[in-house]
């Protein structure tokens, strides 16, 4: 059977503005450090793969002067694992609240795909227990125990770095051909291709005008009733209604990737 490997924020929910974003700044705000990422200063962050890295990003030498933060680098990766541990605890906390409802169409799509026993998987550089709660709270716990989750430093380079994919399908065991990838943005469309993978986007807030030219499929959402998907472009058989179906996954799986179309 086929592997459906969905990516976590921005595609299970849309994660990066209500829900990190916020945890990132209160972080910031009890560690005094004076750094709130508006909604656009998020957007330009989010080109960085990984919680960690992008904190990281702020820890010019004068930035670190000015605050008295570590200089050394050994000190400086003890910091940013105690700001990202605050950051995931308040992202958590939001999840559990329900601040952050499911994308349309997840939970539907994950329920058709387990009835047809296909195998299902997150790959996700963020931290695990985040992508867990957020996979828990989208699809509910009996579901997510069915998922294999690959996520946080499991591997050394982050998205669009292919690296969480490859392990993902080697963990798997399922070839290329047999798996189809779920993302929400240029920099894991790059990911799943570079692994050799289909992928379907869905786009999020954030993402909505990044080239997704490698994609078999894009759309707004996977849909569901009252809330329809609309199809922002398809190179596939696949032809979705308001929804997208296991059936269209199915057609898109036999779409060629673009390497293999220069052939």
């Amino acid at each position: 059977m086929p592997a459906l490997i969905f990516d976590c924020d921005g595609v299970l929910a849309d994660t990066e503005r209500d829900g990190h974003r916020p945890a990132f700044n209160q972080t910031f705000a009890e560690a005094g450090i004076g750094v709130e990422w508006s909604v656009q200063e998020y957007g330009e962050k989010l080109k960085i793969g990984g919680g960690k890295e992008r904190m990281a990003s702020l820890l010019t030498d004068d930035f670190v002067r000015e605050h008295g933060l570590p200089a050394d680098p050994e000190g400086q990766k003890e910091l940013l694992a105690e700001w990202h541990r605050r950051k995931t605890e308040l992202y958590k906390e939001a999840v559990r609240a329900g601040r952050l409802p499911g994308r349309p169409g997840v939970a539907r799509l994950v329920t058709e795909a387990l009835g047809a026993g296909w195998t299902l998987a997150v790959a996700s550089t963020s931290a695990e227990e985040s992508v867990r709660a957020v996979l828990e709270h989208v699809v509910g716990q009996e579901h997510a125990a069915r998922f294999a989750v690959f996520a946080g430093d499991i591997v050394p380079a982050k998205k669009p770095d292919p690296a969480i994919y490859l392990l993902a399908l080697e963990r798997l065991g399922v070839a290329p051909d047999d798996a189809i990838v779920v993302e929400d943005s240029r920099n894991g469309l790059l990911a799943a291709v570079g692994a050799g993978l289909r992928c379907v986007v869905s786009v999020s807030n954030y993402t909505a005008e990044e080239d997704m030219s490698e994609a078999v499929l894009v759309v707004s959402s996977l849909g569901d009733p009252g809330e329809p998907a609309r199809v922002l472009a398809n190179r596939s058989a696949a032809h979705p209604g308001d929804t997208v179906t296991l059936a269209d996954l199915e057609a898109c799986l036999r779409e060629p990737l673009p390497h293999e179309e220069a052939v």
